[in-house]
């Protein structure tokens, strides 16, 4: 097509409201029941086609574990191998397709999931990960739209950038998809970021490998269907679920290797590091690394502060979706003129906020995702409760009969370097320190230094040069940082997502700089006029 194409301006999907008697509220109550009533078999994917391994594991919902929703294949060598060969199959005809029919499909497949797949993802993802009607629609359904809208404006973006020429040579600069295929791992606490690091690479060429969370692997099955439905081409994304020492460690050490597309876990993400640098030797291209991982998330609460936003974005930035963000906030640091006030406050409104099954829509939160995850964060509040320097304010109760329940819990320690103030927890579990009013600046230090982390932070004051002074101390300690809100609740094209320090290499999800990291640059010169002799002009003698 001779044409240069623009883009549909790409929007923010609006949030539906459920409210009662709204429409959308009776579509989604109607695929609750649905997909309660029915248990799926989800295969593997690769090249299209469904493969069945024969190793099965289960879906279940977190808040009712004996609830079986699916059981799915797992891939193990002969499956990885197959898709590693479809990949580099399909990576012929996809890395070369020309980027308007690549992003047709990813804008058909954004408005497939605005409207006929918008309840079939919420419902998914309600079920399998425990999470409430509002926090799945934000997430499930328009963050992962707006990603499917904004990505491919930032492909044409990547593509414009064009260097200069001068008389008589025409430059230009050909993005070409990575040589090999993308590995994408993804998180179980977000369904958008599911849907994102495979798709992100495969917009710009690429071929995918693609293995979900084991505890997501239900939501994440009907993105594929829904990716298959848009006209994505089989092979282009590969759907190959499975624990990650059967998955992870094998695909790795294929020499087609040519990039890793990561959300989870600080120590795995080291550990695929390491085993990609001892292969380094192996790979046809060095492997691009690109990986969002842990946080300790803090808010500090200047003594000018507005008590009642504080405790507002406290309970919201730390408790919703049971504090299973990366994002979520942590640790805080308040100042003793305000902590008596915002204490009384943060113990009432915790008090008041409803815990349970998800499909009760007037429950704020439900239960943790699965048993390691419930015995780690028990783990953390048994220490609190032991320990000399800690102090449960309220919280602090736990069940796991029936789901994985932790009661949203509020810990005060006298030691601002506690481990409750310095490691990932992943749940619902605040931990405050109190500082001296007057010591501000000293405070700020002690939160830029104590975690190894810099993800989310936000700072809250009215006071503008506190504002200013946190924003400089605390320059590396957040790779997105608010002012006078809490730190979660990042929106595609708004706040580009991502840190540093060992929170990750900060390729900002939501920006086009994510997308630059899945392309590979080739230079071109073109001379209009080429010389015909080799002397130059300096040769001659006067």
């Amino acid at each position: 097509m001779n044409a240069i194409i623009k883009i549909p301006t790409p929007f923010n999907e609006p949030v539906y409201s459920y409210a009662p008697g709204s429409r959308e509220k009776k579509d989604l109550k109607a695929h609750l029941e649905k997909m309660l009533n029915e248990k799926i078999e989800i295969p593997l994917i690769i090249g299209g086609k469904e493969i069945l391994s024969g190793n099965m594991a289960d879906c279940r919902c977190p808040h009712d574990h004996n609830h079986l929703l699916a059981q799915y294949h797992t891939a193990g060598p002969p499956e990885l191998d197959k898709a590693v060969k479809e990949a580099q199959k399909a990576w012929k005809d996809w890395s070369v397709m020309d980027w308007k029919s690549r992003t047709s499909i990813f804008l058909r497949a954004a408005e497939l999931l605005a409207t006929k797949y918008r309840y079939i993802l919420n419902a998914a993802t309600m079920l399998g990960q425990s999470k409430t009607v509002y926090q799945a629609e934000i997430d499930a359904a328009c963050e992962l739209i707006d990603f499917y809208r904004f990505n491919p404006s930032y492909m044409r973006q990547i593509y414009t950038q064009q260097p200069d020429s001068s008389h008589e040579i025409w430059n230009y600069m050909e993005y070409r998809a990575l040589e090999g295929f993308v590995f994408a791992v993804t998180p179980f606490n977000f369904t958008s970021i599911a849907g994102n690091l495979p798709t992100s690479p495969a917009m710009m060429g690429n071929t995918v490998l693609w293995k979900p969370a084991s505890s997501a692997v239900y939501s994440a099955y009907f993105i594929t269907q829904l990716l298959k439905e848009a006209g994505l081409p089989d092979g282009v994304i590969n759907f190959v679920p499975g624990p990650g020492r059967y998955v992870g460690d094998p695909v790795l050490e294929k020499p087609e290797l040519a990039g890793v597309h990561f959300t989870g876990s600080t120590p795995v993400f080291q550990g695929m590091w390491k085993t990609i640098g001892s292969n380094i030797m192996n790979y046809k291209t060095y492997p691009r690394i690109v990986g969002e991982t842990g946080g300790k998330d803090f808010v500090f609460v200047h003594a000018s502060a507005d008590a009642e936003a504080v405790t507002t974005a406290l309970i919201r930035g730390a408790f919703e979706y049971q504090g299973q963000k990366c994002s979520a906030a942590s640790r805080a640091y308040i100042p003793s003129n305000l902590w008596p006030s915002i204490k009384e406050s943060l113990s009432d409104e915790i008090k008041t906020i409803k815990m349970g099954d998800i499909n009760d829509f007037t429950n704020f939160i439900g239960a943790v995702i699965d048993k390691p995850a419930f015995d780690s964060i028990v783990e953390f509040i048994e220490y609190a409760k032991k320990s000399k320097e800690a102090n449960i304010v309220c919280g602090g109760n736990y069940d796991d009969s029936k789901g994985y329940f932790i009661e949203p819990t509020l810990v005060v320690v006298t030691n601002p370097k506690d481990k409750l103030m310095e490691e990932e927890i992943f749940g619902p579990v605040l931990t405050i320190y109190v500082y001296p009013e007057n010591k501000y600046k000293e405070t700020l230090k002690i939160c830029d230094t104590t975690s190894p982390y810099g993800l989310t932070g936000a700072v809250f004051a009215n006071d503008r040069k506190a504002i200013d002074e946190a924003f400089v101390a605390l320059r590396h300690a957040a790779g997105n940082f608010y002012i006078n809100d809490k730190p979660t609740g990042a929106v595609v094209s708004q706040q580009p997502f991502g840190g540093a320090r060992g929170s990750g290499t900060n390729d900002k999800a939501g920006s086009y700089l994510n997308l630059l990291r899945w392309t590979s640059a080739r230079a071109v010169k073109e001379n209009l006029r080429p010389p015909r002799d080799y002397r130059y002009p300096f040769l001659n003698e006067e």
